[in-house]
């Protein structure tokens, strides 16, 4: 490797929003973030959702009924002739 053009690889502490601390080693020093895999939903299995002004209730009215479930297909009409 050549010298003097890689950058210093030091110990740093990522920390979560939700107050979670990983030690690691990075470029970087201090290093914040919003979600870790301990509140993320993906990991936890449990959805937030952040309604702002009840737009997902006006979503959900918006849309309520219009929408087939998965499964029920429409079926073609067969004329008679084609039937013969």
């Amino acid at each position: 490797m050549k010298k003097k053009i890689h950058p210093e690889y030091k110990e740093t502490t990522i920390v979560c929003a939700c107050g979670e601390i990983i030690h690691t080693r990075s470029t970087r020093q201090n290093i914040k973030i919003d979600v870790c895999s301990k509140c993320h939903p993906f990991f936890t299995g449990q959805q937030k959702l952040v309604d702002s002004a009840g737009m997902v209730e006006k979503f959900k009215r918006r849309y309520e009924g219009k929408v087939k479930p998965k499964g029920e297909k429409k079926k073609r009409k067969v004329k008679e002739e084609e039937k013969s």
